[in-house]
């Protein structure tokens, strides 16, 4: 490539590291040549080379590279790391945990410089050893196991909670809930503050119209008409996040008597559509661990941070339908 541009090594070294006193010309004519020779600057290596993390990638682990809430996430967590010069790369785990471990050692292999994790694991001990030489690691929507780490979450137990009394307040007895799987700490907690709801009514057998592990649209559509074909039937639903709601939409087309519906976390067209909803903002819980985060790269070494962020009821209509002609009772 040097001797393409008619510059010595050094010369085209310093061109395409942008380095001062490199006449524009002269740095034209280098990359000119590096583009004609597929060349880039292998920055992992320059960075070894200097002998400590100076990266400026970013790794960010989701559940789903589909699902809006992550993708308005990482929206608000590349807008702040960007205005601080660092660059987010972004894996998806399809809520695999050994996926998930295999694709942080990746990242760390690969020496990022912090790691951003929306986690499906039951235990993070094994991040303790790059943790404790100062690799930040900062977990959304789900909090770290066995490792003391800032963690960015949401209000779930009273989001779920202001879900069922909404029906509640309507006049239903029996909500059908639709929940993911079992395993993840936002599924138990947002069960937990619908249980805590219910049970607070009077309602103790409200369980007997829960289905879980309805992990994506088609299994959430499935479950929705399973709970629909009980007798008698539940007369308002509760979905536990956008895409079990998504798939309770695509079961309740054409219904003639749908059931009210809350579903936790908005959704596209959910206003078009008047779906009530238990709404936060990913873009504000990306931003806050961006802010932890560049808080640790700057010489942060006090004890883990953990942030709520609130969580509310926007009322559209679909959870204010009452009962459907007939007592809601047994």
């Amino acid at each position: 490539m040097a001797a393409l541009s008619g510059v010595s090594v050094k010369t085209a070294s310093r061109a395409l590291s942008d380095e001062p006193r490199v006449a524009a010309e002269t740095r034209l004519r280098v990359r000119n040549a590096a583009d004609q020779l597929g060349y880039r600057l292998n920055g992992v290596a320059r960075e070894l080379r200097r002998g400590a993390n100076t990266s400026t990638l970013v790794g960010l682990l989701i559940g789903d590279l589909a699902n809006p809430f992550y993708s308005r996430l990482a929206s608000g967590l590349e807008r702040e790391l960007r205005t601080h010069g660092l660059h987010l790369v972004i894996a998806s785990t399809d809520e695999d945990p050994d996926w998930e471990r295999r694709l942080a050692d990746a990242l760390l292999e690969r020496r990022v410089r912090a790691l951003v994790i929306a986690s499906s694991a039951i235990e993070h001990g094994y991040l303790e050893a790059e943790h404790r030489h100062g690799i930040p690691f900062v977990f959304v929507d789900r909090p770290p196991v066995n490792l003391a780490a800032d963690a960015v979450l949401l209000n779930n137990h009273s989001g779920a909670r202001q879900a069922g009394a909404h029906l509640i307040a309507a006049g239903h007895r029996r909500i059908g809930v639709v929940g993911d799987l079992p395993g993840l700490s936002t599924h138990r907690d947002r069960l937990a503050g619908f249980a805590e709801v219910m049970e607070g009514a009077g309602l103790a057998d409200w369980a007997r119209y829960l289905v879980e592990s309805a992990h994506d649209v088609d299994a959430a559509e499935r479950a929705v008409h399973q709970l629909l074909s009980r007798i008698p039937a539940p007369t308002a639903l509760f979905t536990m996040n956008n895409r079990i709601t998504s798939g309770a939409l695509r079961a309740l087309r054409g219904h003639p008597a749908p059931p009210a519906l809350v579903g936790f976390d908005d959704l596209d067209l959910g206003e078009v559509l008047g779906v009530s909803v238990i709404v936060h903002d990913p873009e504000e819980m990306g931003r806050q661990a961006a802010q932890l985060l560049l808080a640790r790269i700057d010489g942060d070494r006090g004890p883990a941070r953990q942030v709520v962020l609130p969580t509310r009821l926007l009322a559209r209509g679909s959870g204010e339908r009452l009962p459907a002609g007939q007592p809601d009772v047994d």
